[in-house]
């Protein structure tokens, strides 16, 4: 009786014995892959259980499940800043959602490198004959790459080219990542023009010579948006770089009731675009299975993994 008593008090202290784990899955491989770590160190570190939620891709439904706290969506594996400060303010700010200390990423406009002795600043896309070359449908602008219709990242891309004045010679292509990778790697294997927003990290800058193109440097007001206005096109401005991002695991501040184990966890996780970068090469790219690809990673960083768990 006091083996099966002490038996039972030890497994209701690990995951096991608390709420399933529900993460959420925004559509870009980072995300997905930094989700895939985090289900595999619940299930294979902490004897409990999660699920990544395939087809959960619509952030503003990620952040209001982790804000209800009903167990429907707990994790939001990727939140770039400032791309989401509406969201911040909203769920952050107000306590419904905590987040980890977050790793450095990029977010620039981009060429092929084949392109870069003909363009390598935004400067350069005022030039009518640069548009030109960009022009697939035969409407007379150049189309860029803006991101995928659910991303803050899109309209900020199109604030950008509105405060540049490029908006007589230029167009967005709204379309899926994935989508857009496609094009990509048919226009890169011809060597023709392409012009598109990506970040880091990603496994895009190991597959192709990109070249970054210049911005103005910022200066004081050269940002200021409105994202959640109905005419937001219209109020907001960006005609400079922009900063650093920083890119946090998000998660129910519920948890530290339903599964305070995990809760810590995710708050002491700290990962680099460099791990980042490695995840996404071995599970979208050289198509190993994401499961395998995480176990192992944490078999190799046993330690570390450890340290996010016990503290």
């Amino acid at each position: 009786l006091v083996l099966a008593t002490l038996a039972t008090a030890l497994v209701a202290t690990g995951a096991s014995a608390l709420e399933k784990i529900n993460i959420g899955d925004p559509n870009w491989n980072g995300a997905r892959a930094v989700g895939q770590v985090i289900k595999a160190i619940v299930t294979t570190k902490m004897g409990g259980e999660a699920e990544v939620l395939t087809g959960m891709n619509q952030q503003p439904v990620i952040f209001e499940g982790m804000a209800k706290g009903d167990g429907s969506i707990d994790v939001h594996p990727d939140m770039w800043m400032p791309n989401w400060s509406a969201a911040w303010d909203k769920y952050i700010e107000t306590g419904a959602v905590r987040a980890n200390e977050g790793y450095a990423g990029t977010s620039l406009l981009y060429v092929p490198s084949y392109m870069s002795d003909k363009i390598s600043s935004i400067e350069d896309l005022k030039n009518p004959e640069i548009a030109a070359m960009f022009d697939t449908d035969g409407d007379g602008l150049g189309e860029y790459w803006a991101g995928d219709i659910t991303w803050a990242s899109t309209k900020r891309w199109q604030i950008k080219f509105k405060s540049y004045g490029l908006d007589d010679l230029w167009e967005p292509n709204i379309v899926s990542g994935d989508t857009f990778k496609a094009g990509l790697a048919a226009a890169y294997a011809a060597s023709q023009p392409q012009l598109f927003y990506y970040w880091t990290p990603e496994a895009i800058h190991v597959q192709y010579e990109l070249t970054a193109l210049e911005e103005p440097a910022r200066y004081e007001g050269c940002e200021d948006l409105d994202l959640d206005a109905e005419n937001w096109l219209e109020v907001s401005e960006f005609d400079c770089a922009g900063t650093a991002a920083s890119v946090h695991i998000a998660y129910s501040a519920s948890l530290e009731e339903r599964n305070p184990a995990v809760a810590a966890m995710l708050s002491r996780m700290s990962l680099t675009g460099k791990e980042i970068g490695g995840w996404i090469q071995e599970m979208f790219e050289n198509k190993r299975d994401p499961q395998e690809v995480a176990e192992e990673w944490i078999d190799d960083n046993e330690e570390l993994v450890m340290s996010w768990i016990n503290g």
